[in-house]
């Protein structure tokens, strides 16, 4: 507990998994630690170069987004007070890890009905549909994204083998309306994300065109 009364409650970043068809919250997955850093690439949706004179300043609809962060895991601390993590001492940081890993994962139960099908000589099996993913870092960032990239380094170990302490780099695609839709729940939210970006932008001083040491455009 902090010494200091006041002290701001720290909020975590994490992800969320949606049902797909009615937006109930299946899992919640909290950040143990936030990460020291965010590296966020946007890239710009423009017409073609080298095409009509009159499409160069056009975009053909948002940038895309990718963020790609590092998250650590440790289970040091649980692990001082056995009798209150119980989980953690018998299996370590599994759990969490596999809470990241199975979003990559359609479940079981899909693949088993998906052979059921192929094996009764159904000619056409539809993809397994996957949750909504929501990488959420605070409240202004709620953000629709797929997971392309999850690199997991275990670096420490109980003496049954279960990981202990790991780190995780997950690199996440923006999904914006583009990919969703303005009708689906993923595109009204990125449609949020957007509006409340240009809120930010409006409320940016830019300064005079005196800062450039020019007194207008010529």
């Amino acid at each position: 507990m902090s010494t200091f009364p006041h002290s701001p409650r720290l909020i975590k970043g994490g992800i969320v998994l949606l049902d797909p068809a009615s937006s109930a919250v299946i899992r919640i997955i909290a950040l143990q630690y936030n990460p020291d850093t965010l590296t966020r690439t946007l890239q710009p949706q423009a017409a073609k170069e080298g095409g009509d004179r009159a499409e160069a300043l056009r975009l053909t609809g948002p940038p895309v987004e990718t963020i790609k962060l590092e998250a650590e895991i440790d289970a040091t601390d649980q692990l001082e007070f056995p009798q209150q993590n119980a989980t953690t001492v018998e299996l370590g940081i599994q759990p969490q890890l596999a809470a990241l890993e199975t979003i990559l994962y359609p479940s079981s139960a899909q693949l088993f009905a998906n052979n059921a099908l192929a094996r009764s000589g159904t000619l056409e099996i539809v993809p397994m549909l996957a949750p909504l993913t929501l990488f959420i870092w605070s409240k202004s960032r709620v953000l629709p994204v797929r997971i392309t990239d999850c690199s997991i380094t275990e670096e420490a170990f109980d003496p049954a083998l279960n990981p202990i302490r790991a780190k995780v780099s997950l690199s996440l695609r923006v999904l914006n309306v583009n990919d969703l839709g303005f009708n689906h729940k993923g595109g009204g939210l990125f449609m949020s994300y957007q509006q409340q970006k240009e809120a930010l932008a409006a409320r940016n001083r830019g300064g005079p065109l005196s800062n450039f040491g020019i007194g207008g455009i010529p």
